[in-house]
């Protein structure tokens, strides 16, 4: 295999299938792959197509099939899901990360396809509340439906290893320019690109082991081109920071002080207190991570042009 450096041309890198390309992190996962040389056949859901895009609905295994069939990839890149943890339809979680993760790998075996490598993104949520720095051998112990459904995949799709060459990353928490303001970090950003007088959060308290997603997207890239089948692998900085430290960073980076509410309804009783990762079997497999420090990737979030929110 070439080194992860070389610029070898774009027809012997193959083409990847990569499935939720329209969401957060797969915008950043397809600029990573194509400039590394791979053509990328996005699968988005529910959206106009543009360019090389193709309109995929995991949760039709007839669909997969056509998707599959009409692509042939080298490569399928697995991000698509549902990955908002309180998302109100709890059985989504199932019909669209384990049914739909299945009726891809079905769709392969159905049109006889084995690609060079499967890369399906599950969550280092299913490890729950496990204490300490959690590696690729603690026990999953979920505590919530997207967990449990993320968990449930991955039991799934091992059953799938002795015919694929599949492999599982568990994604910590990562941040970046374009994330739904839903989510924690992107939350806080906004509140402070607005200059907003104040901020409703949950417990303060509550880690996060933070990534940047182009750090996650180069991470993908690398262990797609790495011979790792059949294993599941963090991806991670190994550094905790709690939401109180957050709002501080960006207090410091904005240049004035946010009053911080604490919403009870914000706070929820399967709420994973502490999430810290080990990224040392990947760094093992793949090399330096280059890691990006969360002030570096919040400072790129402030900076960026703003977009349409509601700050509340």
């Amino acid at each position: 295999m070439a080194s992860l450096s070389d610029p070898t041309p774009v027809a012997s890198r193959g083409r990847v299938l990569l499935t939720g390309a329209g969401g957060f992190t797969g915008g950043y996962v397809k600029t990573e792959l194509e400039r590394a040389g791979f053509r990328v056949a996005g699968a988005v859901f529910g959206a106009a197509l543009h360019g090389d895009q193709v309109s995929l609905d995991i949760a039709s295994l007839d669909a997969c099939r056509r998707v599959i069939e009409q692509v042939r990839p080298d490569y399928l890149v697995h991000l698509a899901g549902v990955s908002f943890v309180e998302h109100a339809a709890a059985v989504e979680f199932y019909r669209v990360n384990v049914i739909g993760t299945l009726n891809l790998l079905q769709a392969l075996a159905d049109v006889e396809l084995t690609p060079r490598q499967v890369l399906i993104a599950s969550s280092a949520n299913v490890y729950g509340n496990a204490a300490g720095s959690l590696d690729e051998s603690q026990p999953p112990q979920p505590v919530n439906h997207y967990a449990a459904s993320k968990l449930a995949m991955e039991h799934l799709v091992k059953t799938w290893c002795e015919r694929l060459p599949i492999v599982i990353a568990r994604p910590f928490n990562y941040t970046g320019v374009g994330q739904d303001e839903r989510f924690l970090a992107p939350k806080i950003v906004a509140h402070f690109k607005a200059r907003a007088a104040s901020i409703e959060l949950g417990n303060l308290d509550i880690e996060r082991d933070f990534s940047d997603v182009r750090m996650v997207a180069r991470a993908y890239r690398r262990l797609l081109q790495t011979d790792c089948a059949g294993e599941t692998f963090n991806i991670c900085s190994g550094q905790p920071y709690s939401l109180r430290s957050i709002v501080e960073t960006m207090e410091e980076i904005a240049g004035y002080r946010i009053a911080v509410r604490v919403n009870p309804a914000f706070v929820r009783a399967s709420d994973v207190k502490s999430l810290v990762g080990s990224a040392e079997k990947l760094r093992a497999r793949i090399g330096d991570l280059q890691l990006i420090p969360l002030r570096e990737t919040l400072l790129w979030m402030y900076r960026a042009p703003n977009q349409t929110t509601s700050i509340g």
